[in-house]
C-alpha cells in the first residue's frame, strides 16, 4: 500500500520541482559564466542588489556558512562588484552592497535568464498567483526569507 509521500503523483511532483531547479541552476550558471562569475558569486549579487545586506543573512537565505559567503563576497569585491559598509541601524555590524557594476551587472544577468521567464509568461496571473501561494506554503516561514 502505497502511503502519501510515495505514491505516483508525489513522486510525478517531487519529480518535476527538481527538474526544474535543475534547469535553473545549469542557466543561471551559464548566465554568470558569461559575466565571469561563479552561480554562487551571481547568487549573491542578485540578492545583494534587492537590498544590501550582512553576511549572515546572505548564508541563511543561501543556505550555507557565513565563511562562505565572505570568500564569495571578497571575490566580488575585489572586482569592483560589491562594497562593505557599516550598517547604518547597527555601525557594528557591516553590509554588503552592490557597487553601481555590481548593480548594471545583476541587471544583464537577471536579462539573460529566460528558464523562468519563458515558461511562465504561458501562465496567466491567477495561475501564477496560485503557483506562488503554493510555491509558499510548501516552503513555509522560510518563503519571506
Amino acid at each position: 500500500m502505497a502511503t502519501e509521500h510515495s505514491d505516483p503523483l508525489t513522486l510525478e511532483v517531487v519529480g518535476l520541482i527538481g527538474t526544474v531547479v535543475a534547469r535553473y541552476y545549469e542557466e543561471y550558471d551559464h548566465a554568470a559564466a558569461e559575466h565571469s562569475l561563479t552561480g554562487a558569486q551571481a547568487r549573491v549579487l542578485g540578492l545583494l542588489s534587492i537590498q544590501p545586506m550582512p553576511m549572515r543573512r546572505i548564508a541563511r537565505k543561501l543556505k550555507c556558512e557565513p565563511s562562505n559567503v565572505t570568500g564569495i563576497v571578497d571575490r566580488l569585491e575585489s572586482r569592483g562588484l560589491v562594497e562593505r559598509r557599516p550598517d547604518p541601524s547597527d555601525r557594528r555590524v557591516k553590509l554588503a552592497a552592490p557597487t553601481e557594476k555590481g548593480r548594471e551587472t545583476a541587471r544583464r544577468l537577471r536579462d539573460g535568464l529566460n528558464f523562468a521567464r519563458e515558461p511562465l509568461a504561458d501562465l496567466s496571473v491567477d495561475e501564477r498567483t496560485v503557483l506562488r501561494d503554493l510555491l509558499r506554503r510548501m516552503l513555509g516561514d522560510d518563503a519571506g526569507e
